[in-house]
């Protein structure tokens, strides 16, 4: 069974009702998304949002998925199309040109490795993970639990408001403030970068 096929028949799955098979389609092409996207939103954090809300349009039209494209070029269409329009109500411009699907296809977690393949860039990303994955470390449970939930497990708030047993708006503000304890950590580090580059 090729990829394509493999995809249609979770695609049947899910207009079946079977929630674990979108999750599964989730899983495989998260990283993709969130590539594809961060070509059009520059912030980690905002790009993840807005892969979250691709995924969600794409699970409420999914009923509509007919396989005469594969599901990754219909899904691809959906989050830029989503990453364009969350640039509208930023007030931003979204680019003229797309990035070609036949492209996007290549891309994974290295999305910009060709653009700034150096050591110096390769020792900093290096870098940028570690503080992030210690500053979440070293969070208060019940904000490093909500983060993970959200960045990680890619959960929309209201789920995470179900799993920790509090309102959404806690949720939002947990959230809110683990990223700004880990904005606070990765300033200095990102400042440095700018002026090396």
């Amino acid at each position: 069974m090729g990829e394509s096929d493999s995809d249609q028949a979770l695609v049947e799955r899910v207009q079946q009702g079977d929630k674990r098979a979108f999750d599964l389609l989730v899983r495989k092409y998260q990283h993709k998304l969130v590539s594809v996207i961060s070509r059009y939103v520059n912030d980690w954090s905002e790009c993840q949002d807005v892969a979250q809300e691709a995924f969600v349009r794409a699970y409420r039209a999914i009923g509509s998925f007919r396989g005469d494209a594969q599901f990754y070029t219909w899904i691809y269409r959906i989050a830029i199309n989503t990453a364009k329009n969350w640039l509208v109500s930023q007030g931003r411009r979204p680019p003229t040109e797309d990035v070609a699907v036949e492209d996007a296809v290549q891309y994974d977690g290295a999305a910009r490795l060709h653009e700034s393949a150096t050591p110096e860039r390769e020792l900093m990303r290096q870098e940028i993970e570690r503080t992030v994955f210690t500053t979440v470390e070293q969070l208060p449970e019940e904000l490093r639990t909500a983060i993970t939930l959200r960045e990680v497990d890619g959960l929309s708030y209201e789920e995470i408001a179900e799993a920790m047993n509090c309102p959404i708006g806690t949720v939002r503000s947990r959230i809110f403030r683990a990223r700004e304890a880990i904005d606070e950590q990765l300033r200095p580090l990102l400042s440095e970068e700018g002026r090396t580059s």
